[in-house]
């Protein structure tokens, strides 16, 4: 980060010293306005990760009011098929009531490990997007998360607008995939949600690739997800 900033610093020194010299051409100060951007798109990218990974760590340790607290006003939360959380208020109920006592407890594990960030941020630097897995090692069991958020810049400070983490695989400590665990279940964990769950699906053995948020790197086409069970018409049918 420090980099970043003294790059920046650098060319706003030579920008200044072009505006002393208007025999350069304008073009020159263009693409120095164009890589000042870009240094501060890739500062926001790089910010936006580590409040991101922060998340991870204090997930890890169940200090919930510090989760909470990385959320903006307006920020939603919705973990696997538990249905959508409002504010960070309703943020830290959902983790005090449905997910235990804060602060490590002994011989409970909630390992929560983040890998392969994308972070898209918008051309004016005031919201971004981020994909990113995660593998949950817990006293529970196992399960594998796509996190689909949103990020907001707030007086030059990001915080979470929404985190949406669908489980696409979740089992028990018996071993891998023996159980297919429904997501979609809200009423079977409290406290009761804001908003029902986005979409309903099946986690493993049955497939959901979670939507992407930006499209195909190298054709430009837009990829919305893909799956192999139809989880609303079973429930639905039940």
């Amino acid at each position: 980060m420090n980099i970043l900033r003294n790059t920046a610093s650098a060319l706003l020194a030579a920008m200044a010293i072009l505006g002393s010299m208007p025999t350069l051409a304008d073009s020159t100060t263009e693409r120095l306005d164009a890589l000042q951007k870009r240094l501060e798109r890739l500062e926001d990218a790089n910010e936006v990760e580590i409040v991101q990974r922060t998340y991870g760590y204090f997930v890890d340790k169940a200090m919930w009011a510090e989760v909470a607290d990385l959320f903006a006003e307006s920020g939603t939360y919705e973990i696997g098929g538990r249905g959508v959380f409002i504010g960070p208020k309703r943020v830290l109920e959902y983790l005090r009531v449905g997910l235990g006592t804060e602060r490590p407890v002994e011989g409970r594990l909630i390992n929560h490990m983040q890998f392969q960030p994308i972070v898209t941020v918008s051309e004016d630097g005031r919201t971004a997007q981020l994909r990113m897995k995660a593998l949950v090692m817990s006293s529970g069991g196992w399960g594998d998360v796509i996190y689909e958020n949103c990020y907001v810049k707030e007086n030059g400070i990001w915080k979470i607008a929404s985190i949406r983490a669908p489980f696409v695989m979740y089992s028990s400590n018996d071993g891998w995939a023996k159980v297919t665990t429904p997501n979609t279940r809200p009423e079977s964990f409290l406290p009761p949600p804001d908003r029902m769950p986005t979409e309903i699906y099946l986690t493993y053995p049955s497939q959901y690739i979670v939507p992407f948020h930006y499209p195909h790197p190298v054709t430009g086409k837009p990829y919305e997800g893909a799956r192999t069970d139809q989880a609303a018409e079973r429930i639905q049918a039940q």
